[in-house]
């Protein structure tokens, strides 16, 4: 018998040393949400609805590891990337310092094309005049203004169908042109070059557009066959306009059009404050929640403040081990675990008292009690574990949070509340050799 109780209390202590090791040490183990140390929240929607369901599933797929590579390249550490449902995909980037400089490069298409303009005067005034051949579109340069806004320039007519696009590029990286303006250089993998050598020795004397997402940003005339693969897209940009789309191409273009539905920005300073504020409302919540049980229930109460202790430590171990994201409302629902723990120590101990008060022996009563409180203590549990699980799966950022802190917590609440008080007070009394209990 004595050889079962090492075994079970083995078991406990093994399971302290794990959620140690996973939580310690806390800032860097346990993630914390953009409400705790700020950062961006997005929401991206994929606008295409002309194809079968699966072509769209397909394309947001692509769409997510194209962010996701985009997102690497921005250097932001545990960034959450994750699709929901079939057109949506969902953005969390915390700790960012520079939002708009991360919600831009996130949404920005990145659709690049070479396409030819037309060298013909009179389909040029056609198409201005609204008469746009079939074949043909007008689209326009993007021009900065003196006071370096960006503006609609002159138009271009240029054939509809583009002689090469961005998906054949190799690399991009930030260079600077012949006046001393930053430029983006490209290299084409093997096909592309090839395409490149051809489009280039066949249109020689010609403007070959280069257009990136429907706006003009250069137009050079092709003088001779271009070799190598290699091309520049000029535009007087900034330093940072240029690298910034350097990492763009090289991440590669989204695959389809996407819109954001939704975005917040949550700042550092408020995410401090919510840190202070959640952690002071728990650990005020907490002290008095442990202070009652002790008072109330004395040696009983001692252990259920214990079993409550292990309950948030085996819940920050999963949320670790998980690589969950600890957020306000996650908080939240920490300290509903712990009102649901205490809730079910609270019952097995006054259905312990009602055994005592029948008559029965401190051991046998123990026993019934928590035979008897089992029912109840599950029947709780386990509805608001389902709840917990909805919330988790079918909800979106903080919600999400709650849910899952809410699920792990009544697991572990149950084997804290039923296994481990159970077994401790199982060796005390035999250990012991109690003959009488006050509860």
């Amino acid at each position: 018998m004595t050889k079962q109780y090492y075994l079970r209390l083995s078991v406990i202590v093994v399971i302290i040393g794990l959620c140690i090791y996973q939580v310690y040490p806390p800032e860097k183990k346990i993630k914390k949400g953009l409400d705790l140390q700020g950062g961006v929240h997005v929401v991206l929607e994929l606008t295409e609805t002309a194809q079968d369901e699966k072509t769209i599933s397909d394309l947001a797929d692509r769409a997510l590891e194209v962010i996701r590579n985009r997102i690497d390249a921005l250097g932001v550490t545990e960034p959450v990337i994750q699709k929901e449902g079939m057109k949506r995909i969902i953005v969390d980037l915390p700790g960012v310092q520079d939002p708009d400089k991360a919600i831009e490069i996130i949404g920005q298409t990145a659709l690049l094309e070479f396409k030819l303009v037309s060298d013909d005067p009179d389909l040029f005034k056609s198409a201005l005049e609204g008469n746009i051949p079939e074949g043909y579109q007008l689209i326009y340069y993007k021009e900065k203004d003196e006071r370096g806004i960006y503006r609609e320039g002159h138009p271009l007519l240029v054939k509809a169908e583009p002689e090469l696009t961005g998906k054949y590029i190799e690399d991009a990286y930030m260079g600077y042109d012949n006046s001393g303006f930053p430029d983006v250089n490209l290299v084409l993998n093997k096909e592309g070059a090839a395409l490149f050598e051809s489009v280039t020795a066949k249109n020689i004397n010609k403007q070959l557009a280069i257009v990136l997402d429907g706006v003009v940003r250069s137009a050079p005339v092709i003088r001779e066959r271009i070799p190598g693969g290699k091309a520049q897209i000029t535009g007087r940009f900034s330093v940072e306009e240029a690298r910034t789309l350097a990492i763009v191409l090289r991440a590669g273009a989204l695959p389809a059009k996407m819109e954001m539905i939704y975005r917040e920005v949550v700042g550092p300073t408020l995410g401090k404050e919510n840190i202070v504020q959640g952690f002071k409302a728990a650990l005020y919540g907490g002290i008095l929640v442990l202070l009652f049980m002790l008072i109330y229930y004395t040696a009983f109460g001692l252990l259920a403040d214990f079993a409550l202790a292990l309950n948030i430590l085996i819940l920050l171990g999963i949320m670790a081990t998980l690589k969950g994201v600890l957020t306000l409302p996650g908080i939240a629902g920490i300290a509903l675990t712990c009102g649901m723990g205490v809730d079910a120590n609270v019952i097995i101990f006054e259905r312990i008292k009602e055994e005592l008060k029948a008559g029965k022996s401190p051991k046998a009563g123990i026993d019934s009690g928590y035979k008897r409180a089992w029912t109840a203590i599950i029947d709780s549990n386990i509805t608001t574990l389902i709840v917990g699980l909805i919330l988790f799966f079918l909800g979106e950022g903080p919600v999400k949070g709650f849910g899952l802190t809410l699920s792990i917590g009544i697991v572990a609440n149950l084997f804290t509340a039923v296994f481990v008080t159970k077994t401790i007070v199982d060796w005390v009394m035999i250990t012991r050799k109690i003959e009488k209990v006050r509860i």
